[in-house]
């Protein structure tokens, strides 16, 4: 999550500002150029994922237009869904959804968005029963699920 925070990942976009010749179109939508906050928060397909993610979370669905609301998004709290809850949905979406492009460009397999919430699911469980212990973990389950 980290090196996308600091907007490093080699996205298309960036392969071609490198001298790279390379298509800088999004691998998964193949329309805009994939830029990271294309890639991860306004690309169709990584609009599902977050619909899907804001959804579980019992929040009204919002479309982060850049990095900056997505970071503004993560601050907030409430009862549905603490600071804490939220930053672990952000950072298993993100994981996912940069291991999907992965996935695409490399191998040419498509997983629905339906099939990649699935896998943000089950790490966000792996991750909070793995800290059930801690306290500020102990009721982020119940509000997950």
């Amino acid at each position: 999550m980290w090196i996308s925070n600091l907007n490093r990942l080699p996205t298309r976009a960036r392969l071609v500002s490198w001298g790279m010749q390379v298509s800088p179109l999004c691998c998964l939508c193949s329309s805009y150029p994939e830029t990271r906050d294309h890639l991860l928060l306004s690309c169709g397909f990584s609009s599902e994922i977050w619909n899907l993610v804001q959804t579980r979370l019992r929040l009204p669905i919002l479309l982060f237009q850049d990095w900056d609301c997505l970071l503004l998004w993560l601050k907030l709290s409430t009862a549905s869904s603490p600071s804490i809850l939220r930053k672990l949905a952000a950072q298993a979406t993100v994981n996912a959804l940069w291991k999907q492009r992965n996935n695409l460009l490399h191998n040419h397999l498509v997983i629905p968005p339906t099939i990649v919430f699935k896998a943000i699911d089950r790490e966000i469980v792996n991750t909070i029963s793995a800290r059930c212990h801690r306290k500020s973990f102990r009721k982020l389950m119940r509000l997950w699920i």
